[in-house]
């Protein structure tokens, strides 16, 4: 397994990655692409959060419709800290729960 794995972890974090160590884009589009082929358990905890962080923006977005603030659900979504997502999903149906009434 490669060392520094799951530091580069998508555009994001790649671009200031990029600009503050030299790396050409292409060497960290490599350096990504191993890391997920040397973790590919990682790779998919990373796109399983991703999606369920979608459908919960999406939820918000369908309840507060052109009052769906991005903040304030951002804001939300990383009160609690690293959580599991079963957890995140209820706090955010919690938050939503608590802006509709």
């Amino acid at each position: 397994m490669r060392r520094g794995c799951g530091r580069i972890t998508g555009r994001r974090i790649a671009g200031p990655r990029t600009m503050a160590s030299g790396w050409t884009r292409p060497a960290v589009r490599c350096r990504f692409r191993s890391c997920v082929a040397d973790e590919p358990g990682q790779a998919l905890a990373y796109k399983m959060g991703e999606l369920k962080i979608k459908e919960l923006r999406r939820l918000a977005e369908t309840q507060f419709g052109p009052r769906f603030d991005v903040r304030a659900f951002h804001d939300a979504l990383l009160a609690n800290g690293s959580i599991p997502l079963d957890v995140l999903e209820t706090e955010i149906r919690r938050w939503l729960a608590t802006w509709t009434k």
